[in-house]
């Protein structure tokens, strides 16, 4: 199982790739087709055009990894369909370590998750700027910087 920060998001190219290339060729790949950078930190998935190989191209700060797998039996597949004209589709971590385990997830059903009813003001964090004290004490939220930076400002004139 990947176990990926929510910051990294995963990208999976549409189209089948010569993965003949190396770290510069999908890297060039990834700025022509993606649009991306790819120094960004986020995972770019291609497959072969018969679909039994993955490769997985990521820069970790000191350089580029290539990660690859090829399946004994079976093919890899993308639990959404692509879009027509679609150069690549966004994945969850999630579908891509169910997908690298060779599972199809075409016709799996996503259920509703429960997620807290939110009031008017926790709809948009930014406009709420009050303190702590006045709600439930397992709400968190940044700060908002702007208040931070003024709070900062007036304790340096006194």
């Amino acid at each position: 199982m990947l176990t990926l920060p929510p910051s990294v998001r995963v990208y999976v190219a549409a189209e089948p790739t010569d993965l003949c290339k190396s770290f510069d060729g999908l890297s060039v790949l990834v700025a022509q087709c993606f649009g991306a950078d790819p120094l960004c930190g986020h995972l770019f998935v291609f497959r072969n055009r018969r679909g039994d190989q993955v490769r997985i191209l990521f820069w970790d700060r000191t350089g580029y990894v290539i990660a690859g797998k090829k399946l004994a039996s079976g093919r890899f597949h993308l639990a959404c369909d692509v879009p027509q004209g679609a150069t690549h589709v966004e994945v969850e971590s999630a579908e891509l370590s169910l997908m690298l385990e060779g599972l199809d997830l075409s016709t799996a059903a996503r259920r509703k998750r429960w997620r807290p009813k939110r009031t008017e003001t926790e709809k948009n964090p930014a406009e709420n700027v009050r303190s702590c004290s006045s709600r439930a004490p397992w709400v968190h939220r940044a700060p908002d910087e702007d208040a931070a930076r003024a709070h900062r400002q007036a304790a340096r004139r006194y």
